[in-house]
């Protein structure tokens, strides 16, 4: 589908706008049909279209009185019966806790993990004397460390938000208060208060323009914070308060009325009325100064606060935070049920065991009575919870210790990380979150948004066709070379170019063509200037607008200054003016501007720049270098250049009158005016001149399509979700390399024909609601892209406002139910369908190479994000810089905020943060794999290690009548977990790498077995289990073999408890540090300190516990005195020791050698050549070089490059936003200078 080809709707009533953004984020009830509203359209023989219903409004507010919106009615219940008023203030709270509630609310937040509850009860049992096996001490500690630590981080992180909080609410505006303006706090504005702001203010709350020192009230304001751009867009006040609400006192006696829609989170919609002095006037969006937006540009405005606090828009969008969890988290909690219930069955097993050893054999044995007189039933009860408690170390607290500092280590790796600084603006990456590391490694979707995110948002004039003739080709001869702008003054220093032969002949003044080419970039715009510290300062409704003139400066043609129906330009060091007839300014529609100047020898000229779609039709016959024209345009297309065609006509004086007089006719009319203009427009924009046509750069930040080619070779998928429109986004997807000139492109009306034909299927089959359909939706899956609007998007997934749907279902299933006809193919019967609609919506989408949803909401990027995580059981991560991407980043798995812009709000909600989305490719591919490979590494090898410990207890219980006897010492089991095996494993967790970072990123494929799971799941844990057991086996049975009937070399049996104990526990010890030393992969000198370390600490320590002088200083807790320095003096027991270890270790060497061998994983392949692959790493770069451009493939459309808004005609035209034309001083024109553009909203 190179062209886009309409399917038909199948009766949809309504075809969706591309154009429109859907508000589909909040329902209220005032904006919802009633339910017999709905029964009446029921009723309807024929659909038919019915126009929206009026806003009633629900929120009032009263301006300079603070005391209305505390009447009763506005009170609403907050708890049990205390009232509060339902209009919130303007504080914000985001932490958690505060002095008094810390510490229940953490320890009880803390004890709502099962782990942490169970070593409680635990520690419980242990105080009580009869069941008590192990001192109590042995679980307090690491109890009391875990639930300090976890306090600690808690604290840690709360306290940064307390600070935030308090930074925000302590920041300073001017209120109006008792007739003048004082000084207060944002905590302490309330609703109704009239505010002054400055420049470079902070934007308290959302508030009502009502005036500004600019001329009619016009206020320029940054974005960053909403949605990631810095270029500015303007808001305009009330012509009305503009003209009876600029001084103090004027203020102070305002008290209009104002009836708006309530809160909300749309942050493209407002809609209210003012009243006042019996008076309505209609309020907007573009009346609207939003909470988090900068004011700039405008010395000072004032405004009526109109939502505060946690009422504000950029709030509302914050979406609900969630606890997210990995995968590993909650599989890890299942494995830890399982082993508890394993523990159980055992304990209860052995105690049973007890019960019947002690009413055949200890009852009777006379050595054995106690003088306790307790039955044998009771005494196995006793004994289950003495087991209870030995074998509580198969789910040892200290588990959850050491994940906690792997997932810090590793946080800290990802902040360390230089090839993730970017050093431009001094911003590291930061992982905000130490709970999902190794979630980076099992990354399936990836969910982004594109204007600052894939995209700088910086528009570069990167070539151009004359006269059939292309400039800025960089494969050219001679003309690779960076031309040199010293010979002109006003030029951008910035401004790159590469074509000397352009500047030749723009100074030769040989072709007429070339100078109107550039004379008409300078003319034909809408952007504005104003005087601003000595500096010139563009305005441009558009970074495209803002790129051309740029361009147009550079090449010797510099826009100096305009009023309402005058423009001043310098033409290569010569002033001139021209009078502005009319301009006729560029819409969705029109693709296309143009504007109509009288020179100064009075020769009327129309130029027009626009799409050439639309400028092809409109030249005139004779026009030249049509088709050279076009071939360029074809080839800047496939280059992903946004492209415009310039053209002009000459129009005579006669011409111009008969046409002025219509176009006055048109713009004063009541009805339609868009439309009449519209028409008039199409009379002169005829009969047109080419020139020749632009292609602009919309640049990519750096990197973007090789991070998006290794990911999708990763088998991750990206998806993009933006506010843009549709040819902008699939411009941005062929540029990054996400679409494809081999993929067929679907979209929105193809992708509703074909669900809807699923939908008919499912219903004409019997069986349809039993059987899943398995036939895919392509036939060539991974060739086809889906590019889809937000209004499509509503259209396929039926999501409609809540009430109105649900009244609708209701209606169609009463209506399906009491007739013989068919039920509506475009509607759902129930919600199962509906639900199934999504289904194969999300089925179709994943056998999409790419998918791009254009002019979607915030709420419908998370509804994006939702589906896939519901259907697909998919690990999900959402990438984005604005505040209308923090929903989608709360609800992925994992969300990440490009940083090192102003804007902030996606940072500070996100889980990671970096300053460019080609460090996603190293987040993930590198730290993510490596931190999965070694939590799941650890986890197995930790799970493996306390089964071998602990059951060790199990098998010496059939030896001592399960009497709950203890198989090691008291000190050792203390010690096991925190000092003589730990340490190790850890550095596994911290440092081990299968490949280096390197060959990780050259070879993605490596990425897939984390998001299969595979290297920690159920097998893995039974293998773990089933290892465990048998080195408990051999490290209990072989010791025990070995002392039976044994003679030592002194003549004495060793054959003794505490001997026995010695032996088991140095054969343990040595077993699990040397199968960690088999278990890593990268070998440093901490790794290699750590296991021999561990082994000496533990010898060193048993010598000075088992030594006679600290048995006289503690009698009663150090009880094994002389045992290691008596047994471990016997060869006997050493050759013992060896051949448990050796027994233990040899079944492991062979598999692993024969799977290294015989069935080697992607890794293996690639650690056995790495030294190969190295030193082609280093060949290539040494002769590497930039790939040319290869032309050929598919011609495609490039996306026109223009303002995707209204620009600033209107305002140019009325004169209202012009100031007295400057004086331009020619130390002024020196220094003219471009910032970041407005676009109007």
């Amino acid at each position: 589908m190179s062209a886009r080809q309409r399917g038909g709707s199948q009766g949809s009533l309504e075809e969706p706008d591309d154009e429109v953004m859907p508000y589909s984020d909040d329902e209220t009830d005032d904006e919802l049909q009633s339910e017999d509203e709905l029964e009446r359209i029921d009723q309807l023989p024929e659909p038919e279209t019915r126009p929206a219903p009026v806003v009633e409004a629900n929120w009032s507010i009263r301006a300079n009185d603070r005391e209305y919106c505390k009447r009763p009615e506005f009170q609403k219940k907050s708890f049990l019966c205390i009232k509060k008023s339902r209009y919130s203030g303007n504080a914000i709270k985001t932490y958690k806790y505060n002095a008094l509630t810390f510490l229940p609310l953490n320890l009880y937040e803390q004890f709502k993990r099962a782990a942490n509850l169970y070593f409680l009860c635990l520690l419980v049992l242990q105080i009580i004397p009869q069941i008590s096996t192990l001192p109590w001490y042995t679980t307090l500690v690491p109890l009391v460390l875990v639930l300090g630590i976890t306090a600690i981080k808690d604290l840690v992180d709360d306290l940064a938000r307390h600070r935030m909080d308090k930074e925000i609410n302590n920041r300073k505006c001017d209120v109006l208060l008792n007739g003048r303006f004082v000084e207060t706090r944002w905590m302490n504005l309330q609703v109704g208060d009239v505010v002054r702001l400055k420049k470079n203010d902070f934007i308290p709350a959302d508030i009502l323009l009502l005036s500004s020192t600019n001329p009619n009230s016009l206020c320029y304001v940054e974005t960053a914070e909403l949605d990631g751009e810095t270029n500015l867009k303007f808001k305009m006040g009330l012509k009305v308060t503009d003209e009876q609400l600029q001084e103090e006192n004027q203020l102070a006696g305002f008290n209009a009325m104002i009836m708006c829609e309530e809160p909300n989170n749309r942050l493209d919609k407002f809609m209210g009325t003012m009243i006042w002095n019996q008076q309505s006037y209609a309020l907007d969006l573009d009346n609207m100064l939003l909470r988090g937006c900068k004011i700039r540009n405008t010395d000072a405005c004032h405004g009526l606060v109109i939502f505060a606090g946690n009422d504000t828009k950029i709030m509302r969008n914050g979406g609900k935070t969630r606890f997210k969890r990995t995968r590993i988290d909650i599989l890890m909690n299942y494995m830890v049920y399982s082993i508890f219930a394993l523990l159980v069955l055992l304990c209860a097993g052995l105690a049973i065991g007890h019960t019947y050893w002690y009413e055949s054999i200890g009852s009777k044995a006379w050595y054995l009575f106690d003088g306790l007189d307790q039955t044998s039933s009771y005494r196995g009860f006793l004994s289950f919870w003495g087991y209870i408690i030995i074998l509580n170390t198969m789910v040892p607290i200290s588990l959850y210790v050491s994940v906690e500092v792997i997932r810090l280590g590793q946080s800290k790796f990802i902040n360390w990380d230089l090839q993730m600084y970017y050093a431009e603006k001094d911003t590291p990456a930061k992982a905000r979150t130490t709970t999902l590391n190794e979630q980076l490694g099992q990354i399936e979707y990836i969910f982004s948004d594109k204007t600052g995110t894939l995209t700088q948002n910086i528009m570069a004039f990167k070539k151009c066709t004359i006269s059939g003739r292309t400039y800025g080709d960089p494969a050219s001869a001679d003309r690779g070379k960076l031309v040199d702008f010293s010979w002109n003054k006003h030029a951008d220093k910035k401004f790159e170019f590469n074509d000397q032969s352009l500047i030749s002949c723009i100074r030769s003044k040989k072709d007429a063509q070339v100078l109107e080419f550039f004379k008409l970039l300078s003319l034909c715009h809408t952007v504005m200037v104003e005087q601003k510290e000595d500096e010139l300062v563009y305005q441009a409704a558009s970074p495209d607008e803002g790129a051309l003139v740029t361009a147009a400066r550079n090449f010797g043609f510099v826009f100096l200054a305009r009023t309402q129906d005058t423009i001043t330009i310098m033409e290569m060091d010569q002033e001139v003016t021209y009078t502005m007839l009319a301009l006729l300014d560029f819409n969705s529609d029109r693709k296309r501007m143009s504007i109509i100047l009288k020179f100064p020898n009075g020769r009327i000229r129309l130029y027009c720049k626009g799409a050439d779609t639309v400028i092809y039709q409109r030249l005139a016959p004779n026009s030249k270098h049509k088709e050279t024209t076009q071939e360029a345009l074809d080839i800047f297309a496939n280059e992903t250049l946004r492209t415009l065609c310039l053209c002009y006509k000459d129009i005579s004086q006669e011409e111009y009158d008969a046409w002025a007089q219509k176009h006055q006719t048109a713009s004063v009319s009541m009805g339609n005016r868009e439309e009449a203009l519209d028409e008039v427009y199409e009379e002169i924009e005829n009969n047109l001149m080419l020139i020749g046509a632009t292609a602009i750069e919309d640049k990519l930040q750096d990197g973007v399509p090789e991070t998006i080619a290794k990911l999708a070779k990763a088998d991750i998928k990206i998806w993009v979700l933006t506010g843009d429109k549709k040819e902008t986004a699939e411009n941005i997807g062929y540029s990054c390399e996400l679409l494809t000139d081999d993929m067929k492109i679907h979209y929105g009306e193809d992708v509703n024909v074909q669900l809807r034909n699923r939908q008919t299927q499912r219903r004409n089959d019997p069986q349809g609601r039993t059987k899943k359909l398995k036939e895919t939706f392509f036939p060539e899956s991974g060739k086809n892209a889906l590019v889809i609007t937000g209004g499509w998007l509503n259209e396929i997934l039926y999501e409609k406002k809540k009430k109105r749907r649900r009244f609708r279902l209701k209606k169609l299933r009463k209506r399906h139910t009491n007739s013989n006809n068919p039920p509506d193919s475009n509607q759902p019967i129930d919600d199962w369908e509906k639900e199934k609609r999504q289904e194969d919506f999300v089925d179709m989408a994943c056998e999409c190479g790419a998918v791009i949803c254009c002019r979607v909401t915030p709420k419908q990027k998370a509804n994006v994000v939702s589906l896939v995580k519901r259907y697909k059981k998919a690990v999900t991560l959402s990438i984005g810089d604005g505040a209308n991407d923090v929903n989608m980043i709360k609800t992925a798995d994992i969300g990440v905020g490009i940083s090192g812009q102003e804007g902030m709000q996606a940072v500070m909600s996100s889980d990671y943060a970096f300053a460019q989305f080609r460090f996603l490719q190293r987040l993930l591919l590198v730290h993510g794999r490596w931190s999965y490979i070694r939590m799941c590494k650890f986890l197995r090898y930790f799970f493996y290690k306390n089964f071998a410990f602990t059951l060790v207890h199990f098998w010496f219980s059939f030896f001592n009548g399960f009497s709950s006897q203890t198989a090691y010492e008291d000190w050792f089991i203390t010690l096991y977990n925190v000092c003589y095996s730990s340490l190790p494993v850890l550095l596994v967790g911290l440092l081990d790498q299968d490949v280096n970072d390197k060959l990780s990123l050259r070879f993605p494929k490596l990425y897939l077995p984390g998001q299969q799971g595979s290297l920690f799941n159920y097998r893995n844990f039974f293998i773990s289990l089933f290892h465990g057991i048998f080195a408990s086996l051999i490290i209990f049975f072989i010791p025990y073999g070995a002392f039976l009937q044994t003679m030592g070399q002194d003549g004495e049996a060793p054959s003794d408890y505490q001997s026995f104990a010695v032996v088991a526990a140095s054969s343990l010890i040595i077993t699990v540090n040397l199968q960690i030393s088999l278990n890593t992969s990268y070998w440093t000198f901490v790794n290699c300190f750590a296991v021999l370390g561990s082994i000496a600490l533990y010898f060193g320590v048993m010598f000075d516990i088992h030594s006679a002088g600290i048995h006289v200083i503690f009698p009663t807790t150090f009880t094994f005195t002389g045992a290691a320095s008596n047994a471990l003096r016997q060869p006997y027991l050493w050759l013992t020791i060896i051949l448990t270890v050796a027994i233990c270790l040899l079944p492991v060497i062979c598999i692993q050698f024969l799977y290294q061998t015989i069935w080697p994983s992607v890794g293996d392949k690639v650690q056995k050549n790495r030294k190969k692959y190295e030193l082609e790493d280093e060949e290539e770069e040494r002769r590497k070089k930039k790939p040319s451009f290869v032309r050929g493939g598919r011609s495609r459309r490039s996306a026109y490059a223009f303002s995707h808004s209204r620009g600033y005609a209107d305002l140019i035209a009325s004169g209202r936003s012009i100031r007295q034309r400057p004086r331009v001083r020619p130390e002024l024109r020196d220094s003219i200078r471009e910032v970041p553009q407005a676009e109007n909203i």
